[in-house]
């Protein structure tokens, strides 16, 4: 689905045009002028794909060293989709990308503009070098600047994609399988009372039992997630209710395998962010 929002005859896209032209009739064509309209821009851009645009974003760069963009996109987990670095028409432009790669600056997703021309970086090579005193290039090049995706990004909403869309069956499924299971299985019974009386002891003395069924129901579906994701599995080792909830999903083991599997599947697709366990 194409979320980008804007097109040569847009009305942000005449008043960008429209603040430039003010700028340069009085006078005021420095970069701290001319960066606030190219911003609004991108900050359009954004809402639809509920990113917003850090303005003076501070970051590592390839070696690791402190720099500032002038702005990010980054989204609600705090990723970063794009950078973007605003210079002066008076201002040399390609000595300005020569001078920031030399200094670190990632060129992964990066905009390079000026008002009258702009290059993206994408994948540590120029993707597009644009005149941007025509519409239809100042469009072109935004687009692919949202657009770009690394292929793990892309495996990892297309996985959450289609976990959302499973969601709700699995845990139908899996709610089946419990009830079922409390009825006949003793062993079961016992193991989630324990589990119950745990939870209560360490959470709230009030919770319900309907409350800990869905617990328990949000571990199975969501802890090899976890897993997989922040590459961690000392998860159960340092979590004891996590811990007890598996000692109740092991009763469970022979009828919920299919929904396991199928969880299984895809957690498999999800790429692995290799968090340091003991990093905070």
């Amino acid at each position: 689905m194409n979320l980008f929002p804007l097109k040569p005859t847009s009305s942000y896209v005449k008043a960008y045009y429209a603040a430039l032209k003010q700028f340069h009739e009085h006078g005021h064509t420095t970069e701290g002028n001319t960066r606030s309209a190219f911003a609004d821009l991108l900050k359009r851009c954004a809402s639809p794909y509920d990113w917003h645009l850090v303005e003076e974003y501070q970051f590592k760069g390839t070696n690791k060293q402190p720099l500032r963009a002038d702005g990010a996109l980054v989204d609600s987990l705090t990723l970063v989709h794009g950078l973007w670095e605003a210079k002066d028409s008076a201002d040399d432009l390609q000595k300005e990308i020569k001078s920031k790669v030399a200094r670190g600056y990632p060129l992964t997703n990066i905009l390079f503009q000026s008002p009258d021309r702009a290059v993206l970086y994408q994948d540590n090579r120029i993707a597009l070098d644009c005149d941007l005193t025509k519409p239809e290039n100042l469009i072109e090049i935004l687009q692919s600047f949202f657009e770009h995706r690394l292929p793990h990004e892309v495996d990892w909403e297309e996985a959450v994609l289609k976990f959302s869309e499973k969601i709700p069956d699995l845990a139908e499924g899996v709610t089946k399988i419990r009830e079922a299971e409390h009825k006949k299985n003793a062993d079961f019974r016992e193991k989630f009372q324990s589990f119950a009386d745990l939870c209560r002891q360490s959470i709230n003395p009030n919770l319900t039992d309907p409350a800990i069924q869905k617990m328990l129901v949000q571990h199975l579906l969501t802890e090899r997630i976890f897993r997989k994701v922040f590459n961690n599995n000392e998860f159960l080792q340092r979590n004891v209710i996590a811990a007890e909830i598996e000692k109740v999903i092991l009763r469970l083991i022979k009828q919920v395998i299919t929904v396991s599997l199928e969880t299984v599947a895809i957690v498999n697709s999800l790429p692995s962010l290799n968090f340091d366990s003991k990093e905070k």
